[in-house]
């Protein structure tokens, strides 16, 4: 018997009723696309407008997106009573930090002004963000007037510890309250453009059902994208470690960056990648020994129990734990995050670099001496104090599902006890040392001004989606911010009119997967699209490797894509997902191809252009789709202009 017809006889019967073709018309004010952190918020942000919401995600809006696992760390709280540093200095350091590039300037001080009240607002919705049971009263991270707690830099105080475990649930419960409707499970496959015209007016969207397979038209006088950033698209693998690859959710396949490409939107930054780790060959994300990130600052030790040194930014041996978590001498505040080159006005504690330098990821490692260590190295959770400790361990590690059921509670149940138990350390930390070749997508996305609006009218961006984007309270506060300004434009926009060649279009490309039999799946066609950009986009880049990689990738649409099928609704999602990881790999390579010149701060090595940083090519390089070309341009990196000055002027509060 062929493998297809034992599959379709053993096969469980599908669980819901299929209703392929048939078509619902949803009409809206604001159309919000992706239910993470930046849609509920962006949801939450136009209903209290007063506008007509409707949200759509394609997995389950009360526990989906990176989000939808809890947050420990709440940045970009620059704003909250205890902090000693203004939004404009926190904001601008974390542009100078990184060359201009790590995050987009718009959204970065949207959350710096607007993130502590997210948070402030999370709690009214029941989520704990201060201590109020006084567990951790006289502490030296603790504000004892605001009982709030703080990681990192203990003297600036920008980063508040917080139990964000219910996040996302008391997001969702707000929205329900708000009269926003919720269309779960449904996979957004498209945006509509006025007349149908690629680079027009976004007028609504298209989506599918992944349970019953039905059509969704959805009409918004305004859209929100907040689909987040992609992944799989150099490393997967299903059988060895499911879709989890790089540190992020599996369903973050880059929906809304495709959609946004074929309807027309400029992008920026799609050229930066960083290399990842073992992947399926790693560890669960904090399950080994490091001293960066949520275990800030775990004094780490040799195989012989000698400490490894912490060190400021000038070198000198820090012999405290608390100096840990202090600026150094005539510094101001440090940055949580050194960058691959950072900002010696900002550069943060560290370890000492051991020699061989396969120890944790701490940051910077340049202008330092180096100490010998015996491998392997250790997380010495009983020599730090104990409301460090309890912050570490107790605290921080159990407020995201990611964290708290594979290693707060197993280990917790194999008996380790963090008062007498250590946590090795591994070379490339939890995720192992991977090949240069495979890595992750980081920061590319729409462009947007001060409204968050994209460059194409009627379309807003939001969270992960907006180019050179932010963490959990970025998301939060784009979101919210993104949302608001969405409904004021809809106050006042004609309704949408949905042109029906565009939909019929969109409908046969989605179905035709249902109508083949014997073709490809998408795990296989998933794998040979992550193969493409291992072999043609890896470390090291040139423009004959990378139009390489786009004809494989005309070969691969042509021939294997052609005859992929699907079974049912849940494959259909799947295979639909590997046809945007397609088209944002062709948006990678074209980001490629388009910055003729290396790039320390993107992670980016032309071998044809091997001049680095060279002052003409400091710049955002822009490209969009326009009747089936590619076109290219450019924006200055600080193209947002006075950060204060105009956020106050369109943030419309």
């Amino acid at each position: 018997m062929h493998y297809e017809e034992l599959v379709k006889e053993h096969a469980p019967r599908w669980p819901y009723p299929v209703n392929y073709g048939k078509e619902n018309e949803v009409n809206c004010d604001v159309l919000v696309l992706g239910g993470g952190i930046a849609g509920c918020w962006a949801a939450i942000g136009a209903a209290r407008k007063g506008a007509r919401v409707v949200l759509v995600e394609k997995a389950a809006t009360k526990t989906s997106g990176s989000g939808g696992s809890g947050v420990d760390h709440w940045h970009d709280a620059v704003t909250n009573p205890a902090c000693r540093i203004t939004p404009e200095e926190y904001a601008q350091a974390h542009i100078d930090n990184f060359g201009g590039y790590h995050r987009c300037g718009i959204g970065h001080y949207i959350a710096c002004r607007e993130s502590y009240d997210c948070l402030l607002e999370l709690e009214k919705m029941g989520v704990k963000i201060r201590d109020s049971e006084d567990e951790f009263k006289g502490a030296e991270f603790r504000d004892e007037k605001t009982k709030l707690m703080f990681a990192y830099d203990y003297t600036a105080k920008y980063c508040v510890r917080v139990w964000g475990s219910r996040a996302k649930p008391a997001l969702h419960k707000e929205c329900q309250r708000l009269g926003v409707k919720i269309y779960d499970h449904v996979v957004i496959t498209s945006l509509l453009n006025k007349d149908g015209k690629i680079g027009a007016k976004v007028v609504g969207a298209t989506g599918v059902s992944s349970r019953t397979g039905e059509f969704f038209i959805f009409r918004g006088k305004a859209s929100v994208l907040g689909m987040a950033k992609a992944t799989r698209n150099w490393v997967f693998s299903t059988e060895l470690r499911g879709l989890y690859v790089d540190g992020r959710p599996p369903n973050q396949s880059g929906d809304g960056h495709a959609i946004a490409w074929r309807a027309g939107a400029e992008i920026a930054g799609a050229e930066e990648s960083s290399r990842v780790g073992g992947g399926a060959y790693g560890y669960p994300q904090y399950g080994a020994g490091n001293a960066g990130n949520t275990w800030y600052a775990c004094s780490m030790v040799d195989a012989n129990g000698k400490e490894i040194p912490w060190v400021d930014r000038d070198g000198r041996i820090l012999k405290t734990v608390s100096e840990r978590y202090r600026p150094a001498p005539g510094q101001k505040f440090f940055l949580s995050m050194g960058g691959s080159r950072p900002s010696y006005e900002y550069m943060p504690p560290r370890l000492m670099p051991v020699q061989g330098d396969i120890a944790t990821p701490s940051g910077p490692r340049g202008g330092v001496a180096k100490i010998e260590a015996a491998y392997p190295l250790y997380a010495d959770l009983p020599s730090l104090p104990e409301m460090e400790r309890k912050a570490l361990w107790g605290m921080m590690i159990a407020q995201e599902a990611r964290t708290l059921i594979p290693i707060y509670r197993t280990y917790n149940q194999a008996g380790f006890d963090p008062e007498k138990d250590m946590l090795q350390a591994y070379a490339g930390g939890w995720f192992g040392l991977g090949p240069p070749q495979w890595r992750a997508a980081s920061n590319g996305g729409p462009i947007v001004d001060w409204d968050l609006k994209s460059s194409l009218d009627g379309l807003y961006v939001a969270g992960g989606q907006i180019f050179a984007s932010g963490d959990h309270a970025y998301s939060a506060a784009t979101g919210k911010y993104a949302g608001r300004r969405a409904a004021d434009y809809a106050s006042g926009a004609d309704e949408p009119v949905i042109d029906r060649k565009q939909v019929e279009a969109e409908k046969y490309r989605v179905y035709a997967p249902l109508q083949r039999q014997n073709g490809i799946d998408w795990k296989e066609l998933n794998a040979g699209v992550c193969k493409v950009m291992q072999d043609y986009c890896g470390e090291l880049k040139s423009e004959e490797v990378l139009k390489l990689g786009l004809k494989w990738y005309d070969e691969i649409e042509a021939g294997e894509a052609a005859t992929a099928c699907a079974r049912n609704p849940h494959e259909l999602l799947r295979l639909l997902e590997v046809f945007n990881i397609m088209t944002v790999n062709r948006i990678i390579l074209e980001a490629c191809r388009a910055r003729r010149a290396s790039n320390s701060y993107l992670g980016f090595t032309r071998t044809d252009y091997p001049e680095v940083d060279p002052p003409g090519w400091r710049k955002w390089v822009t490209i969009r789709l326009d009747e089936g070309r590619v076109k290219t341009g450019e924006l200055p990196l600080d193209y947002y202009g006075d950060l204060k000055k105009n956020y106050e002027a369109h943030c419309g509060l």
